[in-house]
């Protein structure tokens, strides 16, 4: 498959990052990466499956959710097109803690952990630049982990809401905001009843913090946000 109308998307993702067309048209061959597409629904990957593939999504929607000891699943990231995957658990000796799933028709590439980090005889610096990137989006997610575990630790939802969209709207570089996550699943990012969450957001737009719609957040009053942080 031609993989060049995707190199722009390509070069957003973490693992891609700072790499040209020339580069991606040297590294590409070297991985020998395939492409898979899913219908929506379709497991992309199973909790308790091991993975030896780092995922980077080309097209559509897809969610990882972690199953809990009651059967329910906690939705823990919703990705779309750049989205990265599989790619810390790829190098790992351990199963995969949660189970991704197409929430839309998708097509995923798939590139090999071996050979992402044992480059050719040709040592092309784009695969020492890959490397580079592999290691800061490994050290990325940690501080991702660390940011989810601030929320888990809030005991007010209100709290929880307002990390969550300081933490989105730092990462758009923007007040205003999309996220790919439904109302539901954000409900439970922030662990937390779907109705106690689109009440509070009710509360928080009437007294002028935000405004939302959907999946569009657009935070007013900052300042006030980032005191629900230190009301603990």
């Amino acid at each position: 498959m031609d993989l060049s109308p995707f190199y722009p998307l390509l070069r957003t993702t973490p693992l891609m990052r700072g790499l040209s067309d020339e580069d991606l048209d040297q590294l590409l061959p070297c991985l020998d990466p395939r492409v898979r597409q899913f219908s929506k629904g379709e497991i992309l990957l199973l909790a308790g499956d091991s993975a030896r593939e780092a995922g980077i999504l080309l097209e559509g929607r897809i969610t990882a959710a972690k199953p809990s000891p009651d059967g329910s699943d906690v939705t823990v990231a919703c990705m779309g097109p750049g989205g990265v995957f599989a790619d810390v658990l790829s190098g790992s000796s351990q199963k995969s803690p949660v189970t991704i799933t197409a929430e839309t028709d998708c097509t995923a590439l798939y590139l090999p952990y071996e050979r992402v980090m044992s480059p050719c005889r040709c040592l092309h610096p784009a695969h020492l630049q890959l490397l580079r990137n592999l290691i800061l989006t490994i050290s990325d997610k940690y501080f991702a982990l660390d940011q989810r575990l601030e929320l888990l630790i809030c005991k007010s939802l209100r709290e929880r809401i307002a990390i969550w969209l300081l933490d989105e709207a730092k990462r758009a570089e923007s007040d205003t905001f999309e996220t790919s996550m439904t109302r539901s699943a954000l409900a439970q990012y922030l662990n937390c009843d779907r109705s106690a969450l689109s009440r509070e957001l009710g509360r928080m737009q009437r007294e002028g913090l935000i405004e939302c719609w959907r999946g569009s957040f657009k935070i007013l009053d900052k300042n006030s946000l980032r005191a629900q942080k230190k009301e603990r």
